[in-house]
């Protein structure tokens, strides 16, 4: 008994605080900490990595098959992207949460807006900084019409299609006002899906009118939380150690390989069929690696113009 006594004065000490709590078959609460950055679904690039269930997965079954582990934290920083991504990604998480019975707090740090917000989602609470940008409930498809630009410079477009829909939405064609129609219709579909999503995890927290929430508008974090699509102010460190104590300890979970793992697929898809054919010539090399620089940058400018939306 006089050794548990000495052990349990010791317990808070700063050094030897640990080892006493270790010996009193007291471990330190520990949490794991998954991180879900960057624009999610769409074309992985070096310069511009997306965010997909893939990607995610492995962190996420570590994270929630540590036995140490009291809960699950998920830093979220996403200006969305891809709905399917969004949604396989928010699902898996509360399917692991589920079956190895761990709370899921999530956490909104620069942009949780759009798929990035339906990520949020994913926990039993959500947190964000008072100035993050939260929300971003709706759909959205963007392009550009090329057709007077052809015209002006001389330049014939040919289209043929076996399937009368086939070349809808083509840019290099008048817009057709039926295949415009067909877009919005699919657009409401996916809207709507996305709104029951917010319902079904925010339920009776939400405060506001659906016209208001989900009319594809975004808040600070402050004003997230007066409207219900979140339930505090706060970083991870900080709540985490109100809810689990101060002797809380994060660990980060990323056993996914990083960026390079991230594009091995593709590496190895394309590897085959390269060596089932003759050397290239150094023209062609040089003709492919340009194709790809310009691809990668677009696919760059596009996740970059994802972040500009929301000012970041």
């Amino acid at each position: 008994m006089a050794i548990k006594d000495n052990l349990r004065a010791l317990r808070d000490q700063p050094l030897i605080g640990p080892i006493a709590r270790k010996l009193m078959g007291e471990p330190e609460p520990l949490v794991t900490v998954v991180r879900l950055t960057g624009v999610i679904g769409g074309q992985s690039t070096p310069l511009s990595p997306s965010l997909t269930l893939a990607s995610c997965a492995a962190d996420l079954e570590a994270a929630f098959t540590n036995s140490q582990a009291k809960a699950v934290a998920i830093a979220i920083n996403s200006p969305g992207g891809s709905p399917v991504q969004s949604a396989l990604i928010t699902k898996r998480v509360r399917a692991l949460a589920k079956e190895h019975e761990k709370p899921v707090f999530t956490f909104i740090e620069d942009v949780g807006a759009s798929g990035g917000y339906m990520l949020a989602l994913a926990g039993d609470e959500i947190y964000a900084d008072e100035n993050s940008v939260v929300g971003s409930i709706g759909v959205v498809s963007a392009g550009f019409g090329f057709k007077k630009l052809i015209d002006k410079v001389g330049v014939e477009r040919r289209i043929y299609t076996a399937g009368t829909s086939k070349a809808m939405l083509d840019p290099f064609q008048e817009e057709n006002p039926k295949d415009v129609a067909h877009l919005k219709k699919l657009q409401e579909e996916v809207h709507e899906s996305f709104k029951q999503m917010v319902r079904d995890h925010r339920g009776d927290k939400l405060s506001a009118s659906e016209d208001e929430l989900f009319n594809g508008a975004f808040w600070t974090g402050a004003t997230a939380r007066t409207l219900g699509l979140i339930d505090g102010l706060g970083d991870m460190r900080a709540v985490m150690q109100e809810k689990f104590g101060d002797k809380t300890k994060l660990k980060l979970v990323h056993v996914s390989g990083g960026l390079f793992r991230r594009n091995k697929n593709a590496a190895e898809v394309g590897a085959p069929a390269a060596a089932a054919t003759a050397s290239p010539s150094a023209a062609a090399m040089m003709a492919g690696e340009a194709a790809n620089l310009v691809e990668t940058g677009l696919a760059a400018l596009e996740a970059r113009a994802h972040w500009n939306r929301f000012g970041l």
